[in-house]
């Protein structure tokens, strides 16, 4: 049970860091869209620290991403073993 526990604390990780990491692509796509409407000159020193967070919030996704995957990874691990040792447990954990 606490194996489940802690994998399905790992997938919300993913999750949250799948949000984070989407958060500067819609940013920089409203921009985008919205491009026309204003001269990327004139609001220059605007986009510069829009860009360094937008890069930290990706760097963060990735980053709870990479965490998460490794994490399940090692709880797949750990319920194979369970299954090795104690062969009744297999119907019941996927």
């Amino acid at each position: 049970q606490l194996i489940l526990a802690e994998k399905r604390t790992a997938l919300s990780l993913m999750r949250t860091g799948i949000s984070v990491f989407a958060l500067p692509l819609s940013v920089f796509s409203v921009l985008i869209a919205t491009s026309r409407y204003y001269d990327i000159v004139g609001v220059f020193y605007l986009f510069i620290p829009l860009f360094l967070i937008t890069t930290a919030l990706i760097v963060l996704g990735a980053y709870l991403v990479l965490r998460a995957l490794l994490k399940i990874q090692t709880f797949y691990k750990m319920i194979d073993e369970l299954k090795k040792k104690n062969h009744s447990l297999s119907p019941f954990i996927e």
